[in-house]
């Protein structure tokens, strides 16, 4: 656990991270108080949120593999979050040796944790920006000195985007990294939404402006598609996040609207 007597420069003490509260949904340390009455309200909301936030990263895992499978052996995933099991140099480094990571993310404490986890893995790099500035991520110098976009790339935005008010232009922030992407490269995705829940969806909106650092903009299923503008989506297209490619017949619940994100990987289109 952090000490939250010494906090990195750009912490808010007073509001909850949304990195630090995904660290703490998926049972990580590296989180504060804060951050758990965060995720304490969320659950009171709704009482699987952390089962919601296993089957995001368990997706992460999926299409990372599935990434591998179709050749891609360089990503950069957006917005990447606190270190926990499963980070993505791991799944895809174990099944192609050699396969290059860039994470980013605005957040300090992520990126503090970030740097030490990677210190020792000249294949994985962490880039400290923000997504809503695709030019600044893109000319990084840590990004290009691992990312060769001569070459398949696959840019991993995993429930980051609706933690980009409209306003902020959530598309034209995909559409920056699709333009900078060869033919062959990748994107994959989850989004939150507010089609199956309404009621769910406006809550968590609510708790996210009054209490975390990045309020919560949830959208719906022709709203997220419409994301993959550019890009060809894999089967099964564009489904709840538990429906994407599972490992088992078992893994498939009984009423998939109960985890109200989306998730699709797609291809650019040449």
């Amino acid at each position: 656990m952090p000490d939250e007597e010494v906090l990195p420069d750009g912490v808010d003490p007073g509001k909850a991270s949304v990195a630090r509260m995904y660290d703490a949904m998926l049972g990580g340390e590296h989180n504060f108080a804060i951050d758990r009455e965060a995720v304490a309200a969320f659950t009171a909301i709704d009482p699987q949120v952390r089962t919601l936030a296993r089957a995001n990263r368990a997706f992460l895992g999926r299409a990372v593999r599935f990434l591998v499978d179709a050749g891609v052996h360089q990503f950069v995933d957006l917005g990447s979050g606190i270190p926990t099991q499963g980070n993505v140099h791991e799944v895809a480094q174990a099944v192609r040796p050699g396969a290059r990571v860039v994470y980013v993310d605005n957040d300090p404490v992520a990126v503090a944790h970030s740097e030490a986890l990677l210190a020792d893995d000249p294949d994985a790099a962490i880039v400290p920006g923000d997504i809503r500035d695709p030019a600044a991520v893109l000319a990084a110098p840590e990004l290009r000195k691992l990312i060769d976009f001569d070459q398949p790339v696959a840019v991993l935005m995993i429930t980051i985007l609706h933690f980009v008010a409209p306003q902020e232009d959530p598309a034209g922030i995909v559409a920056a990294f699709r333009d900078a992407m060869p033919a062959g490269s990748w994107l994959a995705l989850t989004h939150a939404t507010d089609e199956d829940r309404p009621d769910t969806a406006a809550a968590v909106g609510q708790l996210y402006r009054s209490r975390a650092t990045s309020p919560v903009t949830p959208r719906s299923r022709r709203e997220i598609g419409a994301l993959f503008d550019g890009f060809e989506l894999a089967e099964p297209g564009l489904v709840h996040v538990p429906l994407w490619r599972p490992d088992s017949p078992e893994e498939i619940p009984e009423d998939p609207s109960r985890y109200w994100v989306y998730a699709g990987v797609g291809r650019r289109q040449d």
